[in-house]
This record gives C-alpha cells, sequence and structure tokens, in this order.
C-alpha cells in the first residue's frame, strides 16, 4: 500500500476471533487479533466474517485479518490529528452568562 504518509507501513494476515451478539440486552461485534496489537493510524480488514446475525443469537466465528500498521509519520500525523479534533469537542468560556 501507498500514500502520503506511507512510509514504514507493514501488512501483516494475522488469525482473529469475530463475536457477534444480537440479543434483547445488547447489539455489538467484536473483533480480537492474535499476537498483534493495533494503534494509531493502522488499518484492519476483517475478512469472512458474518454479514447477519439473527434476533437472540450469540456468534464466534474464527477467520483471519489484514492488519496494515502505520509508519512513524502516520502514527504520529494520527495522535496529533485525534488531539485537535479532541479540543473542539468543548467550549471554554471567562464571559458571564446568565441562563433564563
Amino acid at each position: 500500500m501507498s500514500g502520503a504518509f506511507g512510509l514504514g507501513r507493514r501488512e501483516l494476515d494475522v488469525p482473529c476471533t469475530i463475536e457477534i451478539e444480537h440479543t434483547p440486552n445488547s447489539l455489538h461485534a467484536h473483533v480480537s487479533l492474535e499476537g498483534i496489537e493495533v494503534g494509531p493510524g493502522d488499518t484492519v480488514l476483517v475478512h469472512d466474517a458474518p454479514t447477519a446475525v439473527g434476533f437472540g443469537e450469540i456468534v464466534t466465528h474464527r477467520s483471519h485479518a489484514t492488519v496494515v500498521q502505520a509508519g512513524p509519520i502516520e502514527r504520529l500525523w494520527t495522535q496529533v490529528t485525534a488531539f485537535l479534533e479532541l479540543t473542539e469537542l468543548y467550549e471554554v468560556s471567562f464571559t458571564p452568562r446568565r441562563t433564563l
């Protein structure tokens, strides 16, 4: 893979476990990768994941995933932009306001 920040990228195929729950208490999907930690800027593509799970079902499926690890520049860029986007979530003001 190539890109503007693609220096130092590695592509790995790893086994994974996919857990999908579609019950009255929870609706979620979770992927556990084996033998690798995912960091900022990394991309994960899960192959052969189930696309339909009936209501009331909990499915566990073994498959594999392709992980593209970001290079050092891309990892730094992701951390900086994430911090800047986080600062957009709050507003600090020292002007007195009256609530009606």
